[in-house]
């Protein structure tokens, strides 16, 4: 019962947050942001997705192959770019995560650990996607940069807070917390702090929050805004930390109201922010579209019924193709 409770809560503080935006400014700005969609910005943000999804795979190729579960990056891009798609369409924004770590859990004989290389690979890109905004608040002007301190400070102490805690948790023994304690020190040591893994973990999370935030700002010049770019970056930091919220509809609801506020805060105008944030997930949603061409593939080889071993009508409806009996003589003919 608490799966279905948490979904709809999700979707319903999703929902919420719309419904304020329109309320308050109406529907306006968000007609004014899938207007201002164009064929440059989507030939643009598809290009710079094709290239954040392919460091997005390769990250998850790292983590996974430290945890026992590698795969080639031809598949992981597609799985990527399924998961992508589905995140994007669905509500929730995490559907997609959880069919990628599931279909290649059990395409590699552990779900359990496939499901933890897409957790670990998620935790590692937006913890480096946090500190890369955190030194962004800190340097340039925004309005959030006055609590940026008390922010990081408080991360700070809650980082140590846990490791505090997991260091004093039993690891030894057959109990659930020891069983969760070596399965996480071991997954932390070998998917991400392996010699091997960090640093390819750390460079594609920069490029992947590097194309994004560029992504957003290329929304962001569609939508109408002249801003400096130093003015635009902290912004657009900010916006996309609130996209992690697990409280949107196919993407939508945070994401429009921190834009709504940041950019208001800014003196840039609430509606050019909820612009910016709706051209930006009309963007992001037709760059993910090969995601959709993956799904329909897999689909339809699913949906191919075997083939029926050669031997002739007669032998297709014999007894032994019903019953799973094989034939005089090994049945390899």
């Amino acid at each position: 019962m608490r799966h279905p409770a948490w979904a709809s809560a999700r979707l319903l503080g999703g929902a919420v947050i719309l419904s304020c935006l329109v309320w308050r400014l109406g529907s306006g700005p968000f007609l004014a942001g899938l207007r201002a969609i164009s064929v440059p910005s989507v030939l643009a943000v598809t290009a710079i997705t094709a290239v954040t999804t392919v460091c997005s795979a390769w990250r998850w190729q790292v983590v996974a192959r430290g945890l026992g579960v590698g795969m080639p990056l031809r598949a992981a891009v597609a799985a990527y770019y399924r998961s992508q798609f589905l995140n994007s369409a669905l509500p929730g924004g995490v559907a997609g995560d959880l069919h990628r770590g599931v279909r290649h859990g059990r395409d590699a004989g552990d779900i359990g650990r496939g499901l933890r290389a897409v957790a670990w690979e998620r935790a590692a890109g937006q913890a480096v996607q946090a500190v890369l905004a955190g030194t962004v608040l800190l340097v340039l002007a925004s309005p959030a940069r006055s609590g940026t301190r008390w922010v990081l400070a408080a991360a700070l102490g809650a980082a140590l807070c846990a490791a505090l805690v997991v260091r004093v948790l039993p690891r030894r023994g057959s109990s659930l917390p020891a069983t969760v304690v070596r399965a996480a020190r071991s997954d932390v040591r070998n998917g991400l702090l392996a010699p091997a893994a960090w640093p390819a973990v750390a460079a594609a999370s920069v490029l992947v929050v590097a194309g994004h935030t560029g992504s957003f700002l290329v929304a962001v010049r569609s939508s109408g805004s002249a801003a400096p770019l130093t003015r635009l970056l902290p912004l657009a930091m900010l916006v996309l930390l609130a996209m992690v919220v697990p409280l949107t509809i196919g993407g939508w609801g945070p994401r429009e109201g921190v834009a709504a506020w940041v950019f208001g805060a800014a003196g840039l105008g609430a509606e050019q922010g909820v612009a910016a944030a709706t051209a930006y997930g009309g963007l992001a949603l037709v760059a993910t579209l090969p995601g959709a061409v993956v799904l329909a593939a897999g689909l339809r080889r699913s949906a191919v019924p075997p083939a029926v071993p050669d031997g002739g009508p007669d032998d297709a409806s014999g007894p032994e193709v019903l019953t799973g009996a094989r034939p005089p003589g090994g049945g390899h003919g």
